[in-house]
C-alpha cells in the first residue's frame, strides 16, 4: 500500500457536528490538541455520524504515544500487547486512544522491535507512523475516515466517503493480504455489511470461501466476542445465512455444520433460524438476551447427532444426552470459547429436556421451580416447532404453568416427545424420552431466566 493525497471534506460539506459527539471524547480531543499533538475522531464514530446514526463509541487517533497520552490523563490506563492502546476512563464511558501506526515494510516476516509478523499474520505491531500510514492500515474504507478537531474537517485517505454513499464494504489494499494479516476481518466484513445494510464489494468477498479455514487458528476468546456481535445485534438470522453463504460458519461451529450437512437434517435449519429470529425480535424490542440460550440452539443439532450415535451404540437415552452435551461443549470450546457463566446454563437447558417428559405432580412442580425452567421451556417450544418434540407436551406444560396446583391430564400414548427422523439421526434417536425446544413465547429467544 502506498500513501495517496487525502480528500479533505470541509465542515460545511459533511453532517458531523460537535453536538453529536460525546463530551468526554471532545475533552480528549481538545486536550491532545492543546498539548501540541494531532487529534482525530476515527472509525465507527465518524462513519455512523456521517450516516446520520448514533455511534456506539467514540475512538480517537493521535500522534501521541500511549505513554504520552497517559501523562495527559490521570484517568488513563494502558492496555494491550498486540496493539498498545490508551483507555481514558470517564465513569462508565471509555474513550479509546490509539497512536498512528506505520505501514509494514515489504517482506516483513521476522520480529523487528515492536512489530512481529508471522507468515503474513500480525502478531504484534506497535511501530508508530503518520496519519496517512495509519489510514491505510485500517481494515475497511468506511472505517478510515478521520474527523479533525483542529478545523472540523473530515480527512479521507481511502475513498471511504464515496463507499459510504455507495453502500459498499471494501477492504483497503489487497484483500488476500489483509485477510492473511488478520482472518477475523472476514467476520468483520459480514458484520459491517449487515449492520449498515451495505453490500460487500466483489473483490472483498471473493477470497472468503477459500480463506475461511484460517479462522480456525484464531484465539477462541476473540471469536466468541465476534460471534456475539454477529448473532446478538438484531441481525443474527441474516448473519447465519451470510456466514453459511461465504463458508464462514463451518470454521466457527464445525460440529453444527457437520450435523446440518448430514442426510435427513432438513429440519435443523428452520430450528436454528427460529432461534435466531426470536433473538433478533427480542433485541429489536429491547428485551434481554443471553448467549447461553442462543448457543444452546446453535449447538443442539450437534448434541442430538452425538446422542443418536451413543444410543445406537447401546447407551441409555438420558446418559447419552448428558454425555453428548458434555462432549459437544468441550469440543466447541476450541473454536468459540464460551465463559462458564454461559456454558453452564447452556448445558442445563439441554439436560433439563428429558425432565419435561416426567409429568407426575411432584416431579413437574420441582421442575417448575428450577431456576432454568423458563429458558428450558422456551427451548422445548423451539424444538416442537422443528418437530423434535411434541406440541402436546408443550401444551401440557403451558397449561401446568397456569394451574400448577391442578396438573392437566395426559393424553394416552403421548409420552414420546419427538418423531423419528429420516437417515442416521432418526435410527439412533429412538423416540427421545426427553422434551423439546421452543423459544417463541415471550420468554423465548434467550432470557437468562432465573440466573
Amino acid at each position: 500500500m502506498t500513501e495517496v493525497e487525502p480528500t479533505i471534506i470541509p465542515r460545511d460539506a459533511h453532517p458531523i457536528s460537535r453536538r453529536d459527539i460525546s463530551d468526554n471524547a471532545l475533552k480528549v480531543l481538545y486536550r491532545l490538541r492543546k498539548a501540541g499533538y494531532q487529534a482525530y475522531m476515527v472509525g465507527g464514530g465518524v462513519r455512523d455520524l456521517s450516516l446520520g446514526r448514533e455511534p456506539k463509541d467514540f475512538d480517537v487517533a493521535t500522534d501521541a504515544h500511549p505513554e504520552e497520552v497517559a501523562q495527559l490523563f490521570r484517568n488513563c490506563r494502558l492496555i494491550g500487547r498486540r496493539f498498545r492502546l490508551a483507555h481514558v476512563h470517564f465513569g462508565p464511558e471509555i474513550i479509546e486512544v490509539a497512536t498512528f501506526r506505520a505501514l509494514p515494510p515489504p517482506d516483513d516476516d521476522v520480529a523487528e522491535g515492536e512489530r512481529v509478523i508471522d507468515n503474513g499474520r500480525i502478531v504484534r505491531d506497535n511501530v508508530y507512523g503518520t496519519l496517512a500510514e495509519d489510514a491505510l492500515r485500517r481494515d475497511f474504507t468506511v472505517n478510515a475516515l478521520y474527523y479533525n478537531i483542529a478545523d472540523f474537517s473530515v480527512v479521507d485517505h481511502a475513498g471511504g466517503m464515496e463507499d459510504l454513499q455507495g453502500g459498499v464494504i471494501r477492504l483497503i489494499g489487497d484483500p488476500r493480504e489483509r485477510y492473511q494479516e488478520d482472518p477475523v476481518r472476514m467476520l468483520r466484513a459480514v458484520r459491517f455489511a449487515l449492520k449498515l445494510g451495505f453490500r460487500i464489494h466483489p473483490e472483498t468477498a471473493a477470497p472468503l470461501p477459500e480463506m475461511a479455514s484460517a479462522l480456525a487458528d484464531m484465539p477462541a476468546a476473540r471469536l466468541f466476542d465476534e460471534a456475539l456481535k454477529l448473532f446478538m445485534a438484531g441481525t443474527g438470522l441474516s448473519a447465519f445465512e451470510m456466514l453459511r453463504h461465504y463458508g464462514l460458519f463451518e470454521p466457527l461451529m464445525p460440529l453444527t455444520a457437520e450435523a446440518l450437512a448430514e442426510e435427513g437434517s432438513e429440519d435443523w435449519i428452520p430450528f436454528i433460524a427460529a432461534a435466531l429470529r426470536n433473538t433478533d425480535e427480542r433485541v429489536s424490542a429491547d428485551k434481554p438476551v443471553t448467549p447461553a440460550f442462543l448457543f444452546a440452539a446453535l449447538l443442539w443439532p450437534a448434541v442430538r447427532r452425538r446422542e443418536a450415535e451413543l444410543v445406537e451404540a447401546g447407551e441409555a437415552q438420558v446418559p447419552a444426552l448428558q454425555r453428548a452435551s458434555s462432549e459437544i461443549q468441550a469440543l466447541q470450546q476450541s473454536r468459540i470459547a464460551l465463559p462458564k457463566r454461559f456454558s453452564i446454563p447452556m448445558r442445563e437447558v439441554w439436560t433439563l429436556q428429558p425432565r419435561f417428559e416426567r409429568r407426575g405432580g411432584k416431579r413437574a412442580r420441582r421442575l417448575l421451580g428450577h431456576p432454568r425452567f423458563r429458558a428450558a421451556y422456551d427451548f422445548l417450544e423451539l424444538r416442537a416447532q422443528a418437530g423434535d418434540a411434541s406440541q402436546e407436551l408443550v401444551q401440557w406444560w403451558r397449561d401446568f404453568q397456569d394451574q400448577p396446583e391442578k396438573p392437566p391430564s395426559q393424553k394416552k400414548g403421548s409420552g414420546s416427545s419427538s418423531r423419528r427422523r429420516r437417515g442416521s439421526r432418526g435410527r439412533g434417536r429412538a423416540r427421545a424420552k426427553d422434551g423439546g425446544e421452543g423459544g417463541a413465547g415471550d420468554g423465548g429467544g434467550s432470557p437468562e431466566a432465573g440466573s
